[in-house]
């Protein structure tokens, strides 16, 4: 009888640890930055933030907006637009630089309820030698929209609120554009990964808790033979 009710009690609370075990976020919604040089034939993610990145004369930058889990996850900007394609009608000028910016507004999938993505664009910005990229970002692309921790949260107004929220579950599909990246990534400003790929906090205490459970079984099985 004592092993049975053990038994229950063991089969009870694994389900109700496993049940209740919080759910993973599958992506976050936000603004990837990235970069190619003037020799660069692919999008490289940027390992600095565009408030501190300060690209060179000559130099691409791209901004994505998509549904990511992580920087490897993260969707490159379309397009195979270089510098010459964008920044040919922009005469150069002493004291300053010319960077061409590609701006990609997602997909519909990937856009926040009730908002439609505007059209992908380019333009070339031509700001001072020292401009950074969120400098060149600004000059061709406002309005720009920060949240309190300097992320990135909205360009040329897209999207109108929210800022890197979770979106969706592990396990669903999500609908993008046919891409999977795999390009390393830091995360830099928008923190999107916070522990996905690990056990929940909630599914190691349950754990240890049947552990002690089994333990406690086997004890009292062996105690009553005994007796």
């Amino acid at each position: 009888m004592a092993r049975r009710t053990a038994g229950a009690l063991l089969l009870a609370t694994l389900t109700a640890v496993l049940g209740a075990a919080p759910a993973h976020a599958e992506g976050y919604r936000y603004w990837s930055f990235w970069q190619r040089g003037a020799q660069a034939s692919d999008w490289a993610y940027a390992t600095q933030g565009p408030g501190t990145l300060r690209p060179a004369d000559g130099d691409v930058i791209g901004f994505r907006f998509a549904v990511s889990k992580d920087s490897a996850d993260a969707a490159k900007p379309r397009g195979a637009a270089g510098f010459d394609a964008v920044c040919d009608r922009t005469p150069a000028k002493d004291g300053t630089k010319r960077v061409a910016v590609v701006l990609d507004f997602g997909t519909p999938a990937d856009a926040p309820g009730g908002e439609k993505p505007p059209a992908g664009r380019t333009a070339c910005a031509q700001v001072g030698t020292d401009a950074s990229a969120g400098e060149a970002l600004a000059a061709v692309a406002k309005p720009l929209r920060y949240n309190s921790d300097a992320l990135l949260c909205g360009i040329a107004g897209y999207p109108k609120s929210g800022c890197g929220e979770k979106v969706g579950e592990r396990g669903e599909e999500k609908q993008d554009d046919g891409q999977k990246q795999n390009d390393g990534e830091k995360q830099d400003d928008a923190g999107d990964d916070e522990g996905d790929e690990g056990p929940s906090a909630g599914l190691i205490g349950g754990i240890a808790v049947l552990a002690v459970l089994g333990a406690a079984t086997v004890w009292q099985t062996r105690r009553r033979r005994r007796g």
